[in-house]
């Protein structure tokens, strides 16, 4: 992962650099967090899916930037963490390795996850 800044904001970069051909996501949280992750991570949610591959004429699709005014900057973190770890192991044989899960953020893990339909 790697920090630079934008705005005044943290703009955290996860997955693979920008090769000229990758597509990107920016996610930004209530609190202000920017993260830019690899359009397919960002897909492993079928609601981000859904919302940059409808017709519809959102300005998410114009920008590939989409805000979510009730999920905090830590816990989007972990969310975006979580969806290279979902393609990482998508198509895997052998057994998963566990998801770290802090049990203090379960809670608002799983109200995000329900959200995004993870």
């Amino acid at each position: 992962t790697s920090i630079s800044r934008r705005a005044g904001r943290r703009l955290w970069k996860m997955g693979l650099e920008d090769d000229g051909k990758g597509k990107y996501v920016t996610l930004v949280s209530a609190d202000g967090f920017e993260y830019v992750v690899d359009y397919e991570a960002a897909c492993v949610s079928k609601m981000i899916k859904n919302l940059m591959t409808s017709a519809g004429g959102f300005s998410e699709l114009e920008s590939n930037t989409i805000t979510f005014p009730e999920i905090s900057g830590r816990c989007l973190e972990r969310v975006c963490q979580y969806f290279y770890y979902k393609l990482r192991h998508a198509n895997s044989k052998d057994k998963l390795p566990q998801f770290p899960l802090p049990p203090e953020m379960a809670l608002e893990l799983l109200m995000a996850a329900n959200y995004l339909d993870v």
